[in-house]
């Protein structure tokens, strides 16, 4: 089943927010999935640690030599594994990147992110080359953006990335209180209540964005099936 890895070198690019929030729409779909924490602060550990009943399961503890089984092996039982790796390029990163269907590069709108998003492209260049020829799709999407201002500065660097034929995610991950309320509550997004602010936007977001991911890695008839199936 897809693999979906969360890549960046740079730390504090929301690698993990918006690897917790595709899991959980991919989850309200219907569709079951495993997260492999790979960071070494465990953020989506501590995550699972709390009450919420999301169906979204969490591995952690995993090594530079037990990641590909342990992709693999989650792959066989379950719809989307997603693996959300450590803010750095070391060989853990390198071996979960070779077992991808898609990666995710998430990109903050400033200088600094856009030149770590192309050290990312980089990585997954090079492991291209290790295996003979197949190529690793990734999209690079626009995180922590203001939802109703689109700054000259975002603008700047998505044209720029264009211009690179980089390709690009269409949704952008917006700032929510939402997304940082599911952290700090280890809740699901569905599990907030009306006092978080903008909650029905944050979901619409998110729903966007694993309609979009799972376009990207199906085709149109499983898509349809999955969605229709979790609103039976």
């Amino acid at each position: 089943m897809p693999v979906i890895v969360t890549a960046s070198s740079k730390g504090g690019a929301g690698k993990s927010t918006l690897t917790l929030v595709l899991a959980q729409a991919l989850d309200a779909m219907g569709a079951t999935v495993t997260i492999i924490d790979a960071d070494p602060n465990r953020p989506l550990i501590r995550w699972r640690g709390g009450k919420s009943v999301s169906g979204v399961q969490v591995v952690g503890d995993v090594t530079e030599s037990s990641i590909i089984r342990n992709i693999r092996d989650e792959s066989a039982r379950r719809q989307f594994v997603l693996v959300d790796l450590e803010g750095t390029a070391n060989r853990l990163v390198s071996r979960a990147i070779t077992q991808a269907d898609l990666v995710l590069i998430p990109l903050q709108a400033s200088a600094l992110d856009s030149n770590e998003a192309s050290r990312a492209v980089g990585l997954i260049r090079e492991e291209e080359e290790t295996l003979d020829g197949r190529v690793i799709p990734f999209r690079i999407i626009m995180t922590r953006t203001n939802p109703l201002i689109t700054t000259k500065i975002e603008s700047g660097i998505y044209r720029a990335l264009e211009q690179a034929g980089l390709p690009l995610m269409k949704t952008r991950l917006h700032e929510r209180q939402a997304f940082k309320a599911i952290f700090v509550r280890r809740a699901a997004l569905s599990e907030l209540d009306s006092s978080v602010n903008g909650l029905p936007a944050a979901i619409e977001n998110a729903d966007r964005l694993a309609a979009e991911v799972v376009d990207l890695i199906t085709d149109k008839p499983q898509r349809t099936e999955k969605i229709e199936a979790a609103h039976a």
